[in-house]
């Protein structure tokens, strides 16, 4: 998917979180400043959350429960140890009936289930974005 602007991407995400039913797992990679976090308020609105979404750098996790679905927004760029998303309850926010993105999946790439939707966003223009969805059978071996 090509993104000319963040207004695209955010649209592009949006109609991808009116059709998600729960269970689902994304993992967002791409450089900083590509837009991860603008997909993932796109991803909220269609869910049908309405307070404000921030990349969760600081704190490793956002959980959002005003809309249909809740979503549980992480974001790993810091994480010394994968160990860490478990001491949190990373496996409890995978099975709890909601939404789960994980922003900087590639740092925690082995510890991903195998049913995750790997999006990667990358620059292509000033404010050009390419938009890459892979299932996991396809992502499995970068």
């Amino acid at each position: 998917m090509w993104s000319n602007s963040p207004m695209e991407t955010y649209a592009f995400a949006k109609r991808m979180g009116e059709n998600l039913s729960g269970g689902e797992v994304l993992a967002l990679d791409g450089d900083l400043g590509a837009g991860k976090t603008v997909f993932v308020q796109g991803l909220a609105a269609g869910l049908g959350i309405s307070e404000a979404v921030t990349s969760p750098t600081f704190t490793l996790v956002q959980e959002y429960r005003g809309g249909r679905l809740p979503l549980f927004h992480f974001d790993v760029y810091r994480i010394g140890d994968p160990e860490e998303m478990f001491e949190i309850g990373f496996s409890e926010y995978l099975s709890g009936g909601g939404v789960t993105v994980v922003e900087w999946a590639s740092l925690i790439r082995d510890w991903m289930p195998e049913h995750t939707t790997w999006i990667e966003i990358s620059y292509a223009g000033e404010n050009a974005r390419d938009i890459t969805i892979k299932n996991a059978e396809n992502s499995r071996e970068k």
